[in-house]
């Protein structure tokens, strides 16, 4: 059984539509797990194993269903009190706590029993055939049985979910992801609040090794467990770079740098039907991310309302997300990404709009963000991978 209630349950007029879209990414991320009879009901969707061989892989799945906020194994049975009892002993083989609850929850208020009522007759069950000690606040072993219309749900085994909004509910961004640590965090917040997420990656390749894009590639496919599908850009940026340090003074490179980035990336995100950018700037990190040079780099992006999830958090917050995210030893591989290539001592950190669009008039802006978008490299990445399969061949048979 799998358990939406979180933030779903707080959307009032919009549920359905959530749990919808909760349900269609439960099925794709469950899809070659050979389960069966799906169902959504209100706040929970329930499903069939064929054997319990399948539960680590379903485990898996799950653990990556953004929305999800708990799921765990349950065994169905009859809604009667009897049906109950006579599971219970199954429910306990295996099992040696020092300690247990009961915990009830009647959903269908039908039921001739109340939770409490239920908790105390089920929990003199197991004291006589086992003898365990009560403990309601801490329990080694917490017995949950729920009711509903037609049945009823025995669980001992709850695990967690990643919480948060549907992936789909949220509307589209385009995420400017580097290979470092900030952006895939960032990614992944914004997934949290229900946003598909299109990724662009800017790189210097041939003027560096291929590097920072073999990362950016790990790190999508890392991130798309959480979205199902992604999209990456891969924009050449040597050209437009040499042009600017031929033109630019040493200091002010990295904003003018980012200011092109921004420009190409809003086309980029204007093209896909993205209503949003998204950096992983986190304020005053380092000299691009200062209060005056993020207003200097951010004025390019007229069309697009840029989001910073990170911008309050500092490093060790942000890497103590990446690690249990996974895309922490990705990030720390060595690479030379764009904004480290030929990078002053001394960048500024106080820009001012007025001087740094006064040094681009010396450059041919149009014509530098039109080069770059006319190399773009696109790639996409599916999970899981029995998805790409099953969407090919339902393009075949509607074709």
């Amino acid at each position: 059984m799998v358990r939406f209630y979180h933030e779903i349950a707080l959307k009032g007029g919009n549920r359905p539509w959530f749990l919808r879209q909760m349900g269609n990414n439960l099925k794709r991320a469950l899809a070659g797990t050979g389960i069966t009879t799906f169902k959504r009901d209100s706040m929970m969707a329930t499903f069939k194993l064929k054997s319990p061989d399948q539960w680590p892989l379903v485990k898996e799945r799950l653990e990556h269903v953004i929305g999800v906020e708990r799921f765990g194994r349950a065994y169905r049975v009859d809604a009667t009190i009897e049906a109950i009892q006579e599971a219970v002993p199954f429910m306990l083989e295996g099992q040696n706590p020092t300690s247990f609850r009961v915990t009830a929850r009647r959903t269908d208020k039908r039921f001739p029993m109340t939770s409490p009522q239920i908790n105390e007759l089920v929990g003199g069950q197991i004291i006589d055939l086992k003898g365990w000690s009560v403990n309601l606040n801490n329990p080694d072993f917490d017995l949950q049985i729920q009711t509903t219309g037609k049945d009823t749900l025995l669980s001992s085994e709850v695990l967690r979910g990643p919480g948060g909004m549907p992936v789909g509910v949220g509307g589209h961004v385009a995420m400017l992801l580097s290979g470092g640590i900030d952006s895939p965090v960032a990614a992944y917040q914004m997934m949290r609040r229900g946003c598909k997420v299109t990724f662009i990656h800017f790189h210097s390749f041939p003027l560096v090794d291929g590097t920072s894009k073999e990362k950016a590639g790990d790190l999508v496919e890392l991130l798309t467990q959480y979205q199902q599908v992604s999209r990456l850009i891969m924009v050449p940026f040597s050209a437009a770079q040499q042009r600017i340090i031929v033109t630019v003074p040493p200091a002010y490179r990295v904003t003018i740098y980012r200011r092109f980035m921004l420009r190409i990336a809003q086309e980029l995100a204007l093209k896909y039907g993205a209503g949003a950018l998204v950096t992983g700037d986190s304020l005053g990190q380092v000299s691009s991310q200062t209060l005056e040079n993020m207003t200097t780099i951010g004025t390019v992006a007229d069309k697009l309302p840029i989001f910073r999830p990170l911008l309050t958090m500092d490093k060790e917050e942000i890497i103590d997300k990446a690690r249990p995210l996974g895309t922490y030893p990705i990030s720390i591989i060595p690479d030379q990404d764009c904004c480290s290539l030929f990078v002053p001592k001394h960048p500024v950190t106080k820009s001012r709009v007025e001087d740094v669009v006064r040094m681009e008039e010396d450059l041919p802006v149009d014509e530098m963000v039109q080069e770059a978008l006319d190399e773009v490299e696109e790639q996409t990445y599916h999970w899981p991978p029995s998805a790409a399969s099953e969407r090919v061949a339902e393009e075949a048979r509607s074709g």
